[in-house]
């Protein structure tokens, strides 16, 4: 049967899960309000505006859903992966090697953390299992290794994926697969062992990917094999939409005010944190041997994070050097409230503080994502089953705010809104 679909929201989630249901046979209509596709996949002028790679593999070892889809697209020749070369951490005002042998910061029993923190508390068996339902990673970790395993490690490893503070995020829905561990495990040390042991993302050659022409060109193969794309309208009320099927693949708060009450509670008001970009391109100079740093917050800097893109990825070396720095935590809006100039000032001067001096940038440019990133506090993950659960059966939700952030699992919730969709027509 030719069912009638509309998807509200053009990002990665939304675009893919048109693309699956297109290609079963539906009549698709992509709807997004702003006027652009592709969410925080952006690419301007050779410049990723937002989210810069993907996950090359799945936690089972597989290839992640964005590798299937770049496969798919016919762009695999367009694949490339970082530079062997670690990552930085800036701790008590030096620069440092990121530890190995950790999960997310969480060392392992293998981690080495003698220069960046001291453990000082105890990660007692008590005789039954670490958990028995979702916690904050913060608390959890600060009871079992102490703060300053958290406030140096946890704090900037999570807040460099979801701009937010340790304390207040869940295990389940960040750590899924270590959460599943702390169910039965005994200490935490033992689960992030066999979390560690049992991933298999993280246990291959190329961890990350990216598409060397921009992560726009994704987006644009996607939306070409689309029939029909709506850009610039918002959709206020889902009265609006005559469609069989509609796959809502919008932030939290914009999907909770087209649902109907009781759905909307269920799924609460999931926070987001604002997050600004600055890039800048320098004339040529000595770049420590490291993809980028992450800033602990308590270090007392602004930027959270420094990647050297054209270190980082041998596909944009060249003349210059280009730096993007981040900057904005969870609860921290008024890091984001200066204008352009001032922002890019605040970033390069604790890039300088880090480095040391440097040559005057011959190009920046500075994008902000207010609201980008969802802060999933703990028992997120059972808010969103219960209130999927609640839904009419020709009506999916997609996206960040419910499964995840990251381009591989984004894709992947698009995917799996469609399937939803067309095995209750098959049924």
């Amino acid at each position: 049967m030719g069912h009638n679909v509309v998807v509200i929201g053009g990002g990665i989630a939304g675009l893919t899960s048109a693309l699956r249901l297109a290609q079963a046979g539906k009549k698709v209509t992509l709807i997004e309000g702003s006027r652009h596709l592709g969410g925080k996949l952006r690419t301007v002028d050779g410049w990723e505006a937002g989210a810069e790679n993907f996950l090359m593999r799945d936690p089972a070892g597989g290839p992640s859903a964005a590798v299937r889809l770049v496969k798919e697209l016919g762009l695999e020749d367009e694949l490339r992966h970082p530079e062997p070369l670690k990552a930085g951490l800036y701790v008590n005002g030096q620069l440092r090697p990121l530890p190995t042998g950790t999960l997310l910061g969480i060392p392992g029993p293998q981690a080495a953390l003698e220069t960046i923190a001291t453990v000082t508390a105890t990660d007692t068996d008590s005789g039954k299992p670490v958990l028995a339902s979702d916690a904050a990673v913060g608390k959890l970790v600060r009871e079992r290794f102490g703060a300053e395993v958290v406030d140096r490690l946890v704090d900037p490893l999570l807040g460099g994926v979801y701009a937010g503070r340790a304390d207040e995020l869940s295990i389940a829905a960040t750590m899924p697969g270590l959460y599943q561990h702390l169910l039965h495990e005994h200490t935490l040390a033992a689960a992030v062992a066999k979390a560690m042991a049992n991933s298999k993302a993280h246990q291959q050659k190329h961890v990350f990917g990216t598409v060397a022409s921009g992560l726009s060109t994704l987006v644009n193969a996607i939306a070409q094999r689309l029939p029909s794309i709506k850009t610039g309208v918002p959709v206020r009320s889902l009265s609006e939409v005559d469609a069989d099927g509609i796959v809502l693949a919008l932030p939290g708060s914009k999907a909770r005010r087209l649902l109907e009450p009781r759905i909307a509670a269920e799924l609460g008001d999931l926070p987001y944190a604002s997050v600004g970009l600055v890039t800048a391109e320098f004339p040529r100079f000595d770049v420590p041997e490291l993809t980028g740093f992450l800033v602990p917050a308590t270090e007392g800097l602004a930027i959270k994070a420094a990647t050297f893109f054209t270190q980082k990825w041998a596909h944009l070396a060249g003349e210059h050097v280009r730096v993007r720095l981040s900057l904005g935590r969870a609860g921290e809006p008024e890091a984001l409230q200066h204008d352009d100039a001032d922002l890019t000032k605040r970033a390069l001067h604790d890039l300088e503080t880090v480095l040391g001096a440097l040559p005057k940038p011959v190009r920046t440019r500075v994008d902000r994502w207010g609201g980008g990133l969802p802060q999933y506090a703990p028992g997120h993950v059972d808010r969103v089953a219960r209130a999927r659960a609640l839904l009419p059966g020709n009506i999916a939700l997609a996206g960040a705010a419910y499964d995840g952030v990251g381009i591989p699992a984004c894709i992947a919730s698009g995917e799996r809104a469609a399937q939803s969709l067309l095995e209750g027509w098959d049924t």
